[in-house]
């Protein structure tokens, strides 16, 4: 780092986890900067809102992280976390997935688009014996494509055939980008089994290779052993980062209208409270940590053209309602950790997660905790639903599906609106551009989740990755 060019006064806009973890990287790399977080809500965290109620733990959106990718668990263990974290329970590890109304279960070792059990395989009710024959091809069949960015319907179609793609791939994936899977960009979203085809050839061999490397169970889904949550929900992960942040340097409801840059290189903010007052602030530097929407509208003035760029990342918009039952009103075992449910079903869902039997501490003794995802790119119109209806939907599926009997004892709805990002074909070439046009405006980067990935992982390391450049050390 050139300490001549270390700037002194630094803003971080945008209090989410991505927001926070560049202020936390900020105050680690250069303690005697002056950072200050302005967050525009009430509270930090963004998306990321734990509630507690009648002794049940309920997490408004994600609820958990994954260790593939190693940036939560490290800034977890730089700020002493790490003893508050809890492993997905070891019983029940595998998901569901609706076929004509019926819950069945991912073929073992199916892990999104990689199935390594031919015999697990075969042994499935979710796919027809032609179904079955055409993913095992896969084993046989080289790689192909065209080496130019692909859809996921695309590239599980021409790898796993049709049903497969349909019945199980489709709904695996859909459960985390809550994309349009027609859309959805291979190379920015699945970029691993990309890499798997062109260097194995085959995704059966790949996903077989991959389990031994990494040393993982066979697990039906997912790899639920590698990932964790923290104990009292993923708030108290956010108040952890918050508390290792300076006194004052935290701001809520104070919203960024205006950016102006300055003729000696340094940053005009324009800030204004509830109550409608303003106020002038000067930086040095800035990391947009919003979506990027917002991001879009502050640099409108000062870059028209990253605007533009920032604008073509679109996002979908999503529901969240939790319901607690007594367990005696659920016929199913809830032998797993959830359900998801394939565009072909025509079901108004995209998931359930069964949020009690996948972590503990999640609902009082005798009582059990569901998660139900309604909207996504594929089902926006559901949103138009009012809460009672939304509530209603999600309590009439689980009586379809899981016998859930009686009213739920527990409801809690959060609606998440363009909070998910769309990784669209060719959305790795508009960050780039993204990118260069930034690298025009002095010390200002880019960080959240619209560009290199989803996850609380990944968007810790957006926010480091931001921090680091903007003290000018290497990411």
């Amino acid at each position: 780092m050139n300490s001549s060019s270390l700037p002194i006064r630094l803003a971080v806009i945008g209090g989410g986890i991505s927001g926070l973890a560049a202020a936390h990287r900020l105050t680690e790399l250069a303690p005697a900067a002056d950072v200050t977080l302005y967050e525009q809500a009430d509270q930090l965290g963004g998306i990321l809102r734990t509630v507690e109620r009648d002794g049940f733990l309920v997490e408004r959106s994600a609820d958990m992280f994954t260790l593939r990718d190693p940036w939560a668990m490290e800034l977890c263990q730089r700020i002493g976390f790490q003893d508050q974290l809890i492993s997905t329970n070891e019983q029940h590890r595998r998901a569901f997935v609706v076929r004509d109304g019926r819950l069945l279960p991912v073929p073992r070792g199916w892990s999104l688009l990689s199935p390594t059990s031919i015999r697990a395989l075969m042994g499935s009710r979710l796919l027809s014996l032609p179904g079955r024959l055409r993913v095992a091809w896969d084993y046989f069949k080289p790689a192909g494509g065209s080496g130019q960015d692909e859809s996921l319907a695309s590239f599980a179609r021409r790898r796993l055939g049709r049903e497969a793609y349909e019945r199980i791939v489709q709904p695996l994936v859909g459960g985390i980008f809550t994309a349009d899977p027609e859309k959805l960009s291979m190379a920015a979203a699945l970029p691993q089994f990309l890499a798997m085809e062109q260097s194995v050839g085959s995704l059966i061999r790949g996903g077989k290779r991959a389990a031994r490397t990494q040393g993982h169970a066979a697990a039906g889904g997912a790899r639920y052993g590698q990932f964790m949550a923290p104990r009292k929900g993923l708030s108290s992960l956010v108040d952890a980062i918050a508390a290792q942040l300076p006194a004052g340097s935290v701001r809520c409801q104070q919203r960024v209208n205006q950016l102006r840059q300055n003729p000696d290189g340094g940053w005009q903010l324009e800030l204004s409270n509830p109550a409608g007052d303003t106020q002038e602030v000067t930086v040095e530097g800035i990391i947009l940590a919003t979506p990027a929407s917002h991001a879009a509208d502050l640099v409108q003035t000062i870059a028209p053209a990253l605007a533009e760029q920032l604008g073509e990342i679109t996002s979908a918009s999503a529901a969240v309602i939790s319901l607690g039952y007594r367990r005696e009103q659920i016929s199913h075992p809830l032998d797993g950790f959830g359900l998801v449910v394939p565009l072909v079903e025509n079901r108004p869902l995209i998931a359930v997660s069964f949020a009690s039997v996948k972590f503990s501490g999640r609902a009082p003794d005798g009582h059990v905790l569901f998660r139900v995802f309604i909207g996504g790119a594929c089902q926006a119109a559901l949103l138009e639903q009012s809460d009672d209806q939304l509530i209603e939907t999600a309590v009439s599926q689980l009586e379809q599906l899981l016998g859930a009997q009686g009213e739920p004892v527990l409801t809690e709805l959060a609606r998440w609106q363009g909070a998910m990002p769309q990784y669209h074909v060719g959305h790795l070439d508009r960050v780039s551009a993204i990118e260069s046009s930034l690298s025009g405006l002095a010390n200002l980067e880019l960080a959240g989740n619209a560009y290199h990935g989803v996850g609380i992982p990944a968007c810790i390391h957006a926010g480091e990755s931001a921090a680091e450049r903007i003290l000018r050390f290497d990411s």
